[in-house]
């Protein structure tokens, strides 16, 4: 089959980062559905691979974010048959969907919602755990509270987690969601997606919120630097408040500050699930299905940013350019094909 692998970590601008390959086709285990891709999105954790994992021989394919029909099913393999169009956001310890055809465990594969083309679905497995495990796993916006009114921040509101992270608060909670975004289009765009209040992550955290009315914080999700943001984010968070992030800090962060408020600290990874194989990792199964219902409802639209045309190592790598330039809106997407 073709792909798309890279033999040595280098800067997205060298011809040599990502390089069209040819490997011989996956074989599924007993857990496992075989895929054929149609389309695949592309997500920060690839590029931060891309530069921090050299293969230990021969090309590594990554991606992790994929829409295409089942071929054939492994022997433990239940709910899916020869044909289905499913979604999934895969393992970061195995091959990832940057190629024709991908080996995942069932248990983390949903059924694709039928009213998304394939790019249009693409844009959202990862996010969707990723956004659906912040909100509910990590934050617990769902639970008994110590504070009477649940108030959200989300710092990097226009990327692909927040995109749908904000979606998700406004159709399943009753939280106020404030999130954070620079340039016009990305404020108008978490705007559309139903942020209460948008602000600019450039200025003064504290007197923006206080200035529109929505203090005090009760819950963070820190979607990105979260090392410059984390000293704002103590001060103006309400005692026993929940912080969460996602992202790998370029610097230590100083959880002392959380100690008189009590506030707790949470880190969001979604392959957790499928690197540890955890008991529950059928959740992740059950979130997508749910995510392709409410799809399907029109209560969550697609993500995607923008089409970076047919998957092959010149777009991927004109994708991973821009996502490291983080001033994409969405997600970037691409067809593969047969």
């Amino acid at each position: 089959m073709r792909a798309v692998g890279y033999k040595e970590s280098l800067p997205a601008e060298d011809p040599s980062s990502l390089l069209d390959i040819t490997v011989d086709d996956p074989v599924p285990g007993a857990n496992d559905l075989l895929v054929k891709v149609k389309a695949v999105a592309v997500n920060p954790v690839d590029t931060k691979i891309r530069m921090r994992m050299a293969p230990e021989s021969g090309h590594k394919i990554i991606g992790w974010d994929a829409v295409g029909e089942v071929v054939s099913a492994g022997d433990k393999v239940t709910g899916f048959k020869t044909g289905d169009r499913v979604w999934y956001a895969g393992d970061l310890t195995r091959p990832g969907c940057n190629a024709q055809l991908q080996t995942v465990d069932y248990r983390i594969v949903g059924k694709a919602p039928e009213n998304l083309d394939d790019t249009q679905a693409a844009a959202l497995p990862l996010t969707s755990i990723t956004a659906w495990e912040i909100l509910f796993d990590r934050l617990q916006v769902d639970k008994p509270s110590p504070h009477n009114k649940r108030t959200l921040l989300i710092i990097g509101g226009a990327g692909g987690v927040g995109s749908v992270l904000i979606q998700l608060a406004a159709q399943l909670t009753d939280v106020t969601v404030i999130a954070t975004a620079s340039r016009a289009e990305s404020q108008q765009w978490v705007k559309a997606l139903g942020a209460d209040h948008v602000i600019n992550h450039y200025d003064d955290l504290a007197e923006q919120i206080e200035s529109v009315g929505a203090s005090p914080v009760t819950d963070v999700a820190c979607l990105t630097h979260s090392e410059q943001y984390f000293a704002q984010c103590m001060k103006l968070m309400a005692p026993q408040g929940r912080f969460c992030l996602i992202d790998d800090p370029s610097e230590s962060i100083d959880i002392t500050l959380m100690k008189q408020k009590s506030i707790s600290l949470h880190w969001e990874f979604m392959f957790t699930r499928s690197m540890f194989t955890t008991a529950d990792m059928i959740k992740q199964q059950e979130l997508l299905n749910h995510i392709a219902k409410m799809v399907e409802k029109g209560q969550i639209r697609s993500t995607l940013g923008k089409s970076f045309g047919e998957m092959n190592a010149n777009n991927l790598r004109k994708a991973h350019q821009a996502l490291e330039s983080q001033k994409t809106i969405g997600k970037i997407a691409l067809t593969v094909a047969e």
